[in-house]
């Protein structure tokens, strides 16, 4: 049997084993995704009104911000189930299984990469919940076929990249509550964003921030692709680039701390 063939029959384990893991233990994955789809009704049926508000020159109504919030939400879910991974990855730290892993003739990465994979169908499946919900309430997209495969696979690049940047989280913590504080930046990020409100709403000061973070050109490329408003060119450009940055960062810091010496 060729090498490849052992690392891709590895990361087939690999992501049985965290699969399975989830399967047993999904009160977590259950935890995640109950906060979007709550802070979607929330912000629909108790602050609809006085968002809309907001949006539109003040003449939308609650219609359009379900149209305007679900984009974000979704978001928001991938930054939930990443965190997840990162708690799932600093408990195999932990608890030792890692260390074991290293001494197993299995390919090094197949670790890593079953964790992402596990979590991305984690991320696809959960934001396939979100949306339904969405669609329940009035979320009414008015995108063509090519316009939903692209979103899509702007849904997908964002799970990789933030999925990655959350091992390394998980790999670099003491302990699976390290985990969880450092990667609720992910959660947070969106509402500092234009999850819930234009950009174009925000102090002066605070603006330049909420324009360049990861997730505003993420929502607004989804937003734009799924309800048909301009994306521009500045914000297609900088998901990508946010996609393809944080994906390296996240490989290589993860590699970088699962090549060290195990926790004492």
């Amino acid at each position: 049997m060729s090498t490849a063939t052992h690392a891709v029959r590895d990361n087939l384990t690999m992501l049985r084993r965290n699969i399975l893991h989830a399967r047993r233990y999904p009160s977590l994955t259950l935890n995640l995704l109950l906060t979007p789809v709550i802070l979607l009704l929330l912000f629909v049926y108790v602050f609809g009104n006085v968002m809309s508000a907001g949006i539109n020159g003040g003449t939308a109504n609650r219609a359009d911000y379900v149209a305007y919030l679900v984009p974000g939400i979704l978001m928001m879910t991938i930054g939930g189930i990443a965190i997840g991974t990162a708690v799932s990855v600093a408990m195999d730290m932990t608890e030792g299984i890692m260390a074991r892993f290293r001494t197993m003739a299995i390919s090094r990465a197949s670790v890593l990469i079953g964790h992402v994979a596990g979590s991305v169908i984690q991320a696809l499946l959960a934001l396939t919940v979100v949306l339904g919900v969405g669609l329940a309430i009035g979320f009414r997209p008015d995108a063509s076929p090519i316009e939903w495969l692209a979103a899509a696979g702007l849904l997908t690049l964002v799970s990789v990249a933030l999925i990655w940047l959350a091992v390394g989280m998980g790999l670099a913590s003491p302990n699976a509550e390290g985990a969880s504080n450092a990667a609720q930046p992910l959660m947070i990020l969106p509402l500092l964003g234009s999850a819930f409100v234009p950009v174009d709403a925000m102090p002066g000061w605070f603006r330049w921030f909420a324009e360049y973070q990861p997730f505003s050109p993420f929502i607004e490329t989804l937003r734009g692709l799924l309800m048909g408003t301009e994306i521009g060119t500045r914000n297609a450009v900088l998901a990508l680039v946010w996609c393809l940055a944080l994906t390296v960062l996240g490989y290589w810091w993860s590699k970088a701390q699962f090549s060290r010496e195990p926790r004492q």
